[in-house]
Formats: C-alpha cells, sequence, structure tokens
C-alpha cells in the first residue's frame, strides 16, 4: 500500500475511532464471544440489525472465512464495521491463505467504503487458537502487500503480550 502507516494501540477495539474497525466475525454474523461479542455490545442493535439483513439476502449461508463484509458501527466511534471471519488454526492444515485473506479483504472493503482509517484486532489469534507470533507475521506482511485500503492502519491488541508480538513483526518486516 501506498504510505501506509502502520502502528500498534494496547487496548480496546470497541473504544478506537477510526472510520473502520475490523471484527473477527464468526461465520453466522449474528455475534459471539470475545471481539465479535465486545463490538455487538458496544454498538448496539443496530449491528445486529444490518448482519440480519444481510443473513435474509446475499449471505444467506453466513460469511465464509476470509471475506469480508461492513455494517454500520451503531455507537461506536467508527463509521463501519467490517466483519471478516478468520480461520481456526489446524496443525494438520495450512489456512495462512485464509487468515492474510482477513486482512486484504477487509482492507478492500475498507477502501470501497472510502475510509482513510481501520483498526484491527489480532484476528484469529484468540478462541481459534492461531499462534500470535505467526497471526502477527501474517497480519503485517498481508497490510505491507495489500494495493488497496486505508492510509491508516492501526493493530489494536488486547494483551502486552499481543502488543509485544506485534511489535517484534513490525520492525522484523
Amino acid at each position: 500500500m501506498r504510505n501506509t502507516r502502520i502502528s500498534l494501540v494496547l487496548g480496546d477495539i470497541t473504544e478506537e475511532d477510526a472510520d473502520a474497525i475490523v471484527n473477527a466475525a464468526n461465520s453466522t454474523l449474528l455475534g459471539g464471544g470475545g471481539v465479535d461479542g465486545a463490538i455487538h455490545r458496544a454498538g448496539g442493535p443496530s449491528i445486529l440489525r444490518d448482519c440480519k439483513q444481510l443473513r435474509a439476502s446475499t449471505l444467506k449461508d453466513g460469511l465464509p472465512a476470509g471475506s469480508a463484509v461492513a455494517t454500520t458501527a451503531g455507537n461506536l466511534a467508527a463509521r463501519w464495521v467490517i466483519h471478516t471471519v478468520g480461520p481456526v488454526w489446524s496443525d494438520t492444515e495450512d489456512r495462512s491463505r485464509l487468515l492474510s485473506s482477513c486482512y486484504t479483504e477487509s482492507l478492500r472493503v475498507a477502501d470501497a467504503l472510502g475510509a482513510a482509517s481501520v483498526a484491527f484486532p489480532a484476528i484469529s489469534t484468540g478462541v481459534y487458537r492461531w499462534p500470535v507470533e505467526d497471526g502477527a507475521r501474517l497480519a503485517i506482511e498481508a497490510v505491507r502487500r495489500c494495493d488497496s485500503g486505508p492510509i491508516d492502519v492501526r493493530f489494536v491488541l488486547f494483551s502486552q503480550r499481543a502488543y509485544d508480538v506485534f511489535s517484534n513483526a513490525v520492525r522484523e518486516i
């Protein structure tokens, strides 16, 4: 990406003041735990309403892993929530292409919306068990390779350990 600024924030993604925040959603788009549940709770019912409309129209079978779609951000400081479904970690199947796609597809959606800033969580590194070191490397590489998207890309990390791992990945890549 041209002139992209990558920054790291230790904190809560629901409090980010960005044009778009990315939700590490499940394929149903109907809320859940972790980042997904926090975004739905903080954003209020309009996010769920938009997700239900998507499920009733274009995403009858849910959102596939590696894809992204946008909704309103409801009560959040952001204008939009970009929902993406990360893959579950597997030690027998390489799913890294799907994880990289979460970042690039989210950036493409952000670009189509006209977003100048986007905030990402560490997709799949929580309950989906993706090793955070590998997840950080794939995230940074995907953002740097992507030829579309916002100028300001932030990774909002919930723990000091994730922040430190992402910080190392930014320096190494």
